[in-house]
């Protein structure tokens, strides 16, 4: 730095304190002001903290600084020195110590501005204010920065203050209540800025301004009162404004105008983007518009819709004014609009309740129409044309009730006479024909208007009830005729046999009822289906009546069975000869498809006497002949007895006494054991139900199973049977005793049920018995219908290792096909086999083909019914494989069987199932 320059500035006559600094900021020289002030010692002492005021001075012409001294802290000012170069040489940091100079410029800023000067120390909180040459503001002496401030306008002050303190790049500016020196509340302007910091960047002074906008507030408060009553008004009539400026081009639109197009709290659309909003119909509306008012100047008003959502669209009318310069050129265009959505919606609601009305009429096939009483003339509705099946065109009376029945149109007419008499309004049910042929049923309510200053008229509602009497007679054929075969049904029945059983008796005829049921319906019917069976029901049935004559009664009484009344025989034998041309009339087969189908018919008699002159006492005695036909041998027929009353009543208190029988602990299991052929194989056992009733006494599984079957009972029978046999072999398993298995008889209901085959496993589990060990027992009859549900029940058996046993093999369906394809282990040979195998060659010879056959199907075969040592020894030389029946033991109750079972463990060195047998029975005598 050049020394001549330094000596010269030091040199020179200056009213302030100079110190002239090197570029890391130590002092090299000061005149005598700074000297005297401590200046250098201080700018050396703090040159780390005036680090900082150094950076903000790079590029600036002037920064303040301050500086802390001995006697308190000098705010004086900091610049850069540079060399001819622009390289930086040093700083120069002056304090100029002049109250009056300071003075001149506070009153040299109130002169040009006419405001009130105030000066707030930030650290200590002290405010000064220079006095107002204006009352306005003669403000109340206050220590503090917001001590005269109102308290509501505190927060906002705060606010802004605190905003510039911390950011301090634009000045500070608040407008809020001051307290005047009379107590009252003055609005003011501040500004100010901070124009004093520490040495580390904190604010330390600030200074600024108060200006009197009292008369402005006065005036915003009368304009905004004025604009909020606008405002108000435009709300009420859903109406805002808006301008466009050809200046630029821009937008502005009122609030209410947002509020109206529900913009409302929500930033407006900018520039073009509220053309956005607009349906593409709606723009191409806007803009064929806004080209009319280009070329004629003005435009009336149009409707807008504004919104692409048609739920929330809103519907406006468009009123636009154009302003033009004094050449004539556009310079703004003034828009008033309108939201006209309310007025949209209740002009829709109007149209829409009319609809609906009309709606409602059609649904409902309820018309109107108006006739004058004078002219006849008549004004029909839509509805009405359409319930008579005419196209619109002006009808008169005449010509409407042409189309009438002659019974309707006299009913008609007769009630215009009376209501127009002063009666009261009719409902009448109406009947004509359509120009189609058509029948129609209409229900008429008619009655007379008299109004002032209108002629008398008479108002007709027609309501066409053509379905409700179409669903009547619906009804009543459903509520006496069965819709399968159309012959009468019980009911109708009931009522045609009434009549005639008291013509009958009246003229002293004979009178026989036949009680026919189908023999084998029921299982064609489950193996081909419903379908299979309903077409084998319509064909016997035809072929039954027309073996009848006019005047007998036919109807279907339930499922597969039909009932006749024959009127006026001559013999009672004739009631025979009728039976035998019915069962005869179903000899010749039905064919469907390539299927051959063949029934036959059990029929009851019942003549008509002094004790059976009731439908039901003659229908009791005719189903009880007809349970008496089907023990005969079925396809014949029977003549009421006492003792097939008997029979059935039999069956009745059998089927009565099986509901409740589990819960009431009447049923018990027998066991029979079957011995293997093999010497030193363990035996197996069959459990076998029996049934003993208080009232009943002891009946037999042939009677009772049969009648479980029919009535549902089976189920819960075959469950408690499953439960109680894996209990018992559980515990005579624990108990030591050697078997290989225990064997249940299944009905084929059981099977039918949906999913039998998880209760089995079910239970089997829950007794902790060997699912394996638990042999099932099926009747053939079981294997014949091959349905979803018995293939998923044979499928779970098949994975828990159930084994099959065929129950009386050779007496049912014996269909190999079924034995193949189901996974059945066993065949048992029924006992009326073995019985007759030692007398016939040829059941011998059964018997040997059921054993090669059980063989070669993989299966092992169990003989029934081996009573005798004959038996057991062909049995044993044919190769059948275990043996059952009395010549072992009889059916055992359990701690019988479980002495059988230990007496077989001790002889099981027996050289064949006679021996076995004859040691067991020695011992336990």
């Amino acid at each position: 730095m050049d020394r001549g320059l330094i000596a010269t500035l030091l040199r020179h006559p200056l009213n302030a304190a100079v110190v002239l600094m090197d570029r890391e900021g130590q002092p090299l020289a000061a005149n005598s002001e700074a000297r005297q002030l401590g200046l250098p010692g201080s700018l050396s002492h703090y040159n780390a903290q005036l680090e900082g005021t150094r950076q903000r001075a790079r590029g600036q012409d002037v920064v303040a600084c301050l500086l802390p001294t001995a006697s308190g802290s000098l705010e004086g000012q900091l610049s850069e020195l540079h060399a001819a170069d622009g390289s930086l040489q040093g700083y120069l940091y002056t304090f100029a110590n002049s109250s009056e100079q300071r003075s001149s410029r506070w009153l040299q800023a109130m002169q040009s501005a006419g405001h009130r000067l105030w000066d707030w120390d930030i650290g200590a909180d002290r405010l000064v204010h220079t006095r107002a040459e204006a009352p306005q503001l003669d403000l109340q002496p206050a220590q503090g920065a917001f001590e005269n401030v109102h308290p509501d306008d505190m927060p906002v002050l705060r606010a802004a203050v605190d905003a510039h303190l911390r950011e301090g790049e634009e000045p500070f500016s608040c407008e809020f209540r001051l307290r005047q020196a009379d107590g009252h509340w003055r609005w003011v302007l501040n500004r100010g800025r901070v124009v004093a910091r520490t040495s580390d960047g904190q604010p330390q002074r600030m200074v600024g301004t108060y200006t009197d906008i009292q008369p402005q507030k006065e005036l915003e408060n009368e304009l905004r009162a004025q604009q909020a009553l606008l405002q108000r008004a435009q709300r009420v009539a859903g109406m805002g404004s808006c301008a466009w400026s050809a200046r630029g081009g821009k937008l502005e639109w009122s609030v209410e105008l947002a509020t109206a197009l529900g913009w409302e709290g929500e930033a407006l659309p900018q520039g073009r983007q509220w053309l956005r909003q607009l349906p593409g119909e709606a723009r191409r509306q806007l803009f064929s518009q806004w080209r009319r008012l280009q070329d004629e100047g003005q435009v009336g008003s149009f409707d807008l819709a504004w919104g692409r959502d048609p739920l929330y669209q809103q519907h406006l009318r468009v009123w636009l004014e154009a302003e033009h310069d004094g050449t004539g050129r556009l310079q703004r265009v003034l828009g008033q609009v309108q939201n006209i959505s309310n007025q949209r919606r209740t002009d829709a609601l109007i149209r829409w309740r009319t609809e609906l009305l009309n709606r409602v009429s059609a649904l409902g096939r309820i018309g109107g129409c108006e006739i004058e009483v004078e002219t006849r003339l008549m004004l029909w509705t839509e509805e009405c044309y359409r319930i008579h099946g005419l196209r619109k065109a002006p009808v008169t009376l005449d010509q409407a009730l042409a189309l009438y029945t002659q019974d309707s149109r006299d009913n008609f007419e007769a009630a215009l006479t009376r209501i127009a008499a002063g009666g009261l309004p009719e409902r009448l049910d109406l009947c004509f024909y359509r120009p189609s042929g058509q029948r129609i049923w209409v229900q008429v309510l008619v009655e007379l208007d008299r109004r002032e200053g209108l002629p008398e008229r008479y108002v007709v509602l027609f309501r066409d009830t053509t379905r409700e009497r179409e669903a009547d007679e619906r009804l009543e054929l459903l509520a006496h005729y069965d819709l399968l075969t159309g012959l009468p049904n019980r009911m109708l029945l009931r009522e045609q046999a009434g009549e005639a059983m008291i013509e009958a008796r009246e003229r002293g005829a004979i009178l026989a009822m036949l009680f026919i049921d189908l023999d084998g319906f029921k299982s064609i019917n489950d193996t081909f289906g419903h379908a299979t069976g309903d077409m084998l029901l319509k064909a016997a049935a035809s072929r039954l009546h027309q073996n009848l004559r006019n005047a007998d009664l036919f109807a279907r009484f339930n499922g597969d069975e039909f009932i006749v009344i024959l009127r006026n025989l001559a013999e009672p034998d004739d009631a025979g000869h009728v039976a035998r041309k019915l069962i005869a009339s179903l000899a010749e087969p039905l064919y469907r498809d390539d299927v051959t189908l063949k029934v036959g018919a059990s029929v009851g008699i019942a003549l008509q006497d002094e004790t059976r002159n009731d439908f039901d006492s003659l229908l009791r005695a005719a189903d009880a002949a007809m349970h008496a036909a089907k023990e005969a041998g079925r396809n014949t027929y029977q003549y009421y007895s006492q003792d097939a009353l008997a029979r059935t009543q039999r069956r009745l208190d059998i089927e009565h006494a099986l509901h409740g029988a589990v819960d009431r602990d009447e049923f018990s299991l027998v066991y029979q054991p079957l011995v293997d052929s093999r010497e030193g194989q363990p035996p197996s056992i069959e459990a076998l139900l029996r049934w003993s009733n208080p009232t009943l006494g002891a009946c037999a599984p042939a009677e009772f199973i049969p009648i479980a079957e029919k009535c549902g009972e089976i189920v819960r029978i075959g469950d408690w049977v499953l439960e109680e046999v894996c209990r018992q072999a559980r515990v005579w398993e624990q108990a030591g005793l050697q078997f290989e298995r225990v064997a249940v008889n299944v009905s084929a209901i059981q099977l039918r049920e949906r999913g039998f085959g998880e209760r089995v496993v079910a239970i089997c589990k829950q007794h902790g018995w060997p699912a394996h060990r638990l042999e099932l027992e099926l009747t053939e009859s079981a294997l014949i219908r091959d349905t979803d549900t018995l293939r998923q029940c044979f499928d779970i058996f098949e994975q828990y290792g159930i084994p099959l046993a065929v129950d009386d093999f050779g007496t049912g369906f014996s269909n190999l096909h079924y034995l193949n394809r189901f996974p059945v282990q066993r065949l048992k040979i029924d006992r009326s086999f073995v019985q007759g195998m030692l007398h016939d060659a040829g059941t011998a010879e059964v018997t040997q083909a059921i054993v090669h056959l059980g063989h070669a199907l993989g299966m092992r075969v169990v003989a029934e019914g081996v009573e005798t040592q004959a038996e057991a020894t062909m049995l044993q030389r044919q190769g059948c494989d275990a043996l059952q029946g009395y010549l072992f033991a009889r059916p055992l109750r359990p701690r019988d069987m479980v002495q059988w079972l230990k007496h077989g463990q001790v002889l099981s060195a027996a050289t064949h199932p006679g021996q076995l047998a004859n040691e067991y029975l020695h011992a336990s005598l």
